[in-house]
């Protein structure tokens, strides 16, 4: 295959940036996405340019590392992490845009790297349990209802790749910080903090400058470990039930 690339450049988080053309040729269709910007910056690098920067990490989609924007997609055209999107999801001669998340609260640090700690800060805000010291508990002896062990279970998958809020027009993390109030909220390890979690958690989500949600629906649908929209709703209810026991701040 032969293709056309256009990639964001942006030397610093100082620097203005813009989109770079470049060709490639003989990627494979059984490539990843990542594999053919690995063909592409060793091109560059023989070239004695500067390779682009992206992240990437595990390339088995759990990190949710790898997060582009590809033709205005978060992670493309498939509902997949950017790592495991393969070539053979786009036609020989096809011109593909890359880009980084688009987010106020992820500004860029080089080319396609955006620092996504906003995301760190809300899970240290009220992303925990309380261990209690000494040996660790029996795994039975706390009986979880299955209904809520799947419901925690659905939320955790959430890998924290920040899709949603590319994805939202209005930059929105609701749907992240919901599948993190929500995977600990319903397991009863998660009671003692139940009320402050989600309230301190919430407050750290805004406090970091995303936008507000709109329900717009656009982050489930970007989800590439399908994070339900009801999701959101959970966390609404636990966050006035916090409120209504006047756990407020």
């Amino acid at each position: 295959m032969k293709l056309t690339l256009r990639v964001w450049r942006q030397k610093n988080a100082d620097a203005d940036g813009a989109m770079s053309t470049y060709e490639v040729d003989g990627i494979s269709p059984d490539m990843s996405f990542l594999e053919m910007l690995d063909t592409l910056n060793e091109e560059l690098t023989l070239e004695g340019e500067d390779p682009v920067a992206f992240d990437h990490d595990c390339r088995e989609g759990i990190c949710g590392a790898c997060s582009l924007v590809i033709n205005g997609d978060a992670h493309g055209p498939e509902r997949t992490t950017t790592c495991q999107l393969h070539m053979r999801s786009f036609k020989d001669g096809d011109t593909i845009d890359v880009e980084p998340w688009r987010a106020a609260a992820f500004p860029v640090v080089k080319d396609l790297v955006v620092d996504r700690t906003a995301f760190d800060r809300i899970i240290q805000a009220g992303g925990y349990v309380s261990v209690p010291t000494g040996s660790a508990p029996e795994a039975h002896a706390t009986p979880v209802p299955k209904p809520d062990a799947d419901l925690a279970f659905e939320h955790a998958e959430c890998i924290g790749c920040g899709a949603c809020v590319a994805a939202c027009p209005n930059g929105a993390a609701m749907l992240f910080t919901s599948a993190k109030i929500n995977h600990l909220n319903v397991l009863p390890q998660g009671a003692p903090e139940r009320e402050t979690r989600v309230l301190d958690m919430v407050a750290q989500m805004d406090d970091e400058g995303f936008g507000g949600c709109t329900l717009a629906g656009e982050c489930a649908t970007a989800c590439p470990k399908g994070i339900p929209l009801s999701s959101i709703t959970g966390m609404n209810k636990e966050w006035l039930r916090a409120t209504a026991k006047g756990t407020g701040r």
